[in-house]
């Protein structure tokens, strides 16, 4: 029998507004982790595997949307307290998850930090120094587009670029759910593009937003916002 957990992470720097929803799946054989959150977050990604009676110790999988140090940043200590976990990615973003590519924020920032000035200069320093603790961890399983993982009944990757150039969501057939990671938001109770200023690539952005909306499921969690139903 399949089941899926929606986890809800609060940074410790932020509000309710800064919440994350990463996704556990899990059968008879299989726990997977989709998406692991800030640097410094898995303490809190721990606790919420204890209050749904799960450790991070049965973890089999995490299962990545793609390398936003949101999605990643607790990947590294995750691997190293749980080394059996298998470490899962969309083929092209495996490069810059295991260090081979610097990460497109990182890139952003360093290049923005020359032009600001004042609170935006030091808010910028230290987000560009969060990025650069963030340490590489080597992907054991890539992935592309149509391929199905064996979770839960099988799970469909779905290619969904331009956010990042990489992007991945998950289709969950026997929960008729999307695991959308950041292809899409939900923000109001609709959803919309996520973050179109990021983009790495906007037209492609668009794009994947589409095959979202136009995806026959009837559920889709989005990291950031939460599940909308149709």
């Amino acid at each position: 029998m399949s089941e899926l957990i929606i986890l809800r992470i609060v940074p410790e720097w932020g509000d309710d507004s800064n919440a994350i929803h990463p996704v556990v799946v899990l059968d008879g054989d299989y726990l997977a982790l989709f998406d692991c959150g800030y640097f410094g977050s898995l303490p809190s990604i721990e606790a919420a595997f204890s209050e749904h009676d799960l450790s991070c110790s049965q973890l089999t999988h995490v299962v990545l949307t793609h390398h936003d140090h949101d999605h990643v940043g607790a990947l590294a200590a995750l691997k190293r307290k749980y080394p059996q976990v298998q470490i899962v990615s969309g083929h092209e973003e495996a490069a810059y998850i295991n260090g081979t590519k610097p990460a497109l924020r990182l890139t952003q920032a360093r290049a923005m930090q020359p032009s600001l000035e004042g609170d935006a200069a030091a808010f910028g320093l230290k987000f560009l120094q969060m990025l650069e603790r963030l340490k590489p961890t080597d992907v054991d399983i890539t992935i592309e587009d149509g391929d199905i993982l064996p979770i839960c009944g099988g799970i469909e990757a779905l290619a969904t670029p331009g956010h990042t150039a990489g992007h991945m969501a998950y289709y969950l057939k026997a929960l008729d759910t999307i695991i959308a990671g950041d292809a899409a938001v939900l923000e109001g109770g609709a959803l919309i593009l996520a973050y179109p200023q990021y983009a790495e690539n906007l037209p492609l952005a668009e794009k994947s937003f589409q095959r979202i909306l136009d995806h026959p499921a009837k559920t889709i969690i989005c990291y950031h916002g939460g599940v909308f139903r149709r």
